[in-house]
């Protein structure tokens, strides 16, 4: 696994350096802001270890440049700064985990593996397929400029069949993402959502369709 990390203070990333090498893993280190956007590229690292506090800004402003250049890479926040509203803050600006010093290596080196074990599909902010764009964070469909007005099953249909893209999504697995336990769910509740889903998405000019399998599932591909 390589690893970046971007950290001001010597001492903790010498500390750091030999306790991820003692687990196998290839570290690479920033002292800044600006120097982590020198030295990271899509696709060069497993998962990045973030401070906040830094010499040269606020570390969680790297995450959305990250992302604008299309770097999916996991971030893991590691700060000093432990408040509740510095936790939250931290993973609204899209940090994938966030630890506070004083911390035990070995819950580390854990997360750190965990994040890298994470499906590529469920660690993206935004997913692109034909000209719609779905922004797993804020719940938002997109055709270019234009937000698709969607109801909260919808999205939840949408959203199901993006986190196996490319794959045919069995109809159990949409009752389970759409539907609770509890709801009094008629027998055609489910294709309804997903006509209605079709049509919007149709509507938009999206460039993608919903195929079905009856008594199977979904598929969301890409028009030809």
């Amino acid at each position: 696994m390589r690893v970046l990390l971007v950290e001001d203070e010597p001492e903790m990333a010498s500390a750091l350096r030999d306790a991820l090498a003692g687990s196998g893993m290839v570290l690479d280190h920033a002292t800044s802001l600006a120097d982590a956007e020198l030295i990271t590229a899509p696709g060069l690292h497993d998962v990045l270890i973030l401070d906040r506090q830094l010499s040269d800004g606020e570390g969680l402003s790297l995450i959305p440049k990250l992302r604008a250049q299309g770097n999916l890479v996991p971030v893991l926040v590691l700060t000093a700064r432990g408040e509740l509203t510095d936790r939250v803050e931290g993973l609204e600006q899209g940090a994938d985990d966030y630890l506070t010093k004083p911390f035990a290596f070995e819950e580390l080196v854990a997360r750190l593996r965990a994040l890298k074990r994470r499906p590529a599909t469920m660690q993206r902010d935004i997913v692109t397929i034909g000209r719609l764009s779905y922004d797993h964070f804020n719940h938002e469909a997109r055709v270019g400029d234009n937000a698709i007005e969607l109801t909260r099953r919808e999205l939840l249909v949408l959203e199901a069949l993006l986190r196996r893209l490319g794959r045919m999504v069995p109809r159990s697995s949409l009752m389970e993402a759409v539907f609770a336990i509890d709801d009094e769910v008629q027998p055609n509740a489910l294709d309804t959502q997903v006509s209605r889903l079709r049509r919007k998405l149709a509507d938009a000019d999206s460039g993608v369709i919903v195929n079905g399998v009856r008594g199977v599932g979904y598929l969301l591909r890409e028009e030809p």
